[in-house]
């Protein structure tokens, strides 16, 4: 397996996605990740923090923002480009999948909470 790297959208900040880090990958669409993402869908790979994608260069210029304390949410202070999603009380990160441009995503897990935007294919009209 390889080790995926990719960057903020500036080029500032590098992050280093080690293989043992891929247990799952997910796509979410509640409201929440919909605003931040600025897309209809957030593709993402939940990994346990202990094994999380690491920042390899630009560590300063990583900046974090806490809407609620269940989420820390990092992105570049220099362009604004989004990296990850921390959570404490999970021992998870989310990195996003769009940050690192080799990595095959394949989605595994959809996530939409209670607040989903999309309707469900296996349950048309719900929403």
């Amino acid at each position: 397996m390889s080790t995926y790297k990719g960057a903020c959208f500036c080029g500032s900040v590098h992050i280093e996605d080690p293989p043992a880090s891929r247990r799952a990958w997910a796509i979410a669409n509640c409201r929440s990740c919909r605003s931040w993402s600025g897309g209809p869908v957030n593709a993402f790979i939940p990994v346990e923090a202990r094994k999380m994608s690491r920042v390899t260069e630009g560590e300063q210029h990583v900046v974090t923002f806490t809407k609620s304390p269940a989420s820390e949410r990092k992105y570049c202070i220099k362009c604004g480009g989004h990296l990850m999603v921390t959570h404490p009380g999970l021992g998870l990160v989310d990195v996003f999948a769009a940050g690192l441009p080799t990595l095959p995503f394949k989605a595994g897990l959809h996530i939409n909470y209670a607040e989903t935007v999309l309707a469900d294919a296996r349950r048309p009209g719900r929403s």
